[in-house]
């Protein structure tokens, strides 16, 4: 199977139709999408009614700490995610919200596990940023039976780690369009990086394809109208910085 691993949308609707053609002429057949459909961004309901349609396909839809706090937006703002909520929950219909709140944490298949932030304790959103939390992320996939991959976003950031001939786990920088081979008698974690708002200071989006037959993971990079996606912003009266961070990718 040909599983397309996309994460971190929020509300950019340019990038995540660039992503879904790309990955189609890449004879993808199942799409994974790892939470994190909306914030930021000036189109969550289309991006939200766009997933929701892939779902008829067989998509698998996660939830992420951007889609809970659209749904429950907080009370008082604390955090830059923490300041597109309202505006979000308000764009989004009480069907897409419900919708929304139903979805899961995690998504078992096989061999793959699908999370959106850590497997340690997924509604804690924490970030695996580093060897240590990629450790405790890989370690508690364990409860799965099976597990040998891991996969989520949360990041922004396309990293992929192993677990070496010893117990610690080495890091390694993917190439864009280059297929890493990923054997199953290693544990992989990966994170797939972020659609709608890169952070690496390359605007492109980003995306993964997981060949399972192939024990292959190939990290996309693909173009998009990242100015028409900041313009969206500009135009919706959000905060500037948003837009300003699509066309820098940060």
């Amino acid at each position: 199977m040909r599983l397309a691993l996309l994460s971190d949308i929020h509300g950019n609707i340019q990038a995540l139709d660039a992503c879904l053609a790309h990955a189609r002429a890449q004879q993808t057949q199942r799409f994974a999408f790892l939470g994190d459909m909306v914030g930021y961004g000036a189109n969550p309901a289309q991006v939200v009614e766009r997933i929701k349609l892939l779902t008829e396909e067989g998509a698998i839809v996660l939830k992420g700490n951007h889609d809970e706090m659209a749904v429950n937006p907080p009370e008082v703002v604390k955090t830059v995610g923490d300041s597109t909520a309202a505006w979000t929950h308000h764009q989004l219909s009480d069907a897409q919200r419900q919708w929304i709140d139903a979805l899961p944490l995690t998504q078992h298949l096989d061999t793959v596990l699908l999370v959106h932030a850590s497997a340690d304790a997924p509604e804690l959103w924490r970030y695996v940023y580093d060897q240590r939390a990629a450790t405790a992320s890989l370690n508690a996939a364990t409860q799965w039976s099976g597990v040998r991959y891991v996969f989520g976003g949360h990041v922004h950031l396309q990293t992929l780690y192993y677990r070496g001939a010893t117990d610690g786990l080495m890091m390694f920088i993917p190439q864009p369009g280059v297929a890493v081979p990923v054997p199953k008698h290693r544990e992989w974690l990966s994170t797939v990086g972020s659609v709608g708002q890169p952070r690496d200071g390359n605007p492109q989006a980003m995306y993964a394809l997981l060949d399972t037959e192939r024990a292959q993971l190939t990290f996309h990079r693909v173009s998009y109208d990242h100015g028409a996606a900041a313009q969206a912003i500009r135009r919706a009266g959000l905060p500037e910085f948003f837009a300003h961070r699509l066309e820098q990718g940060r």
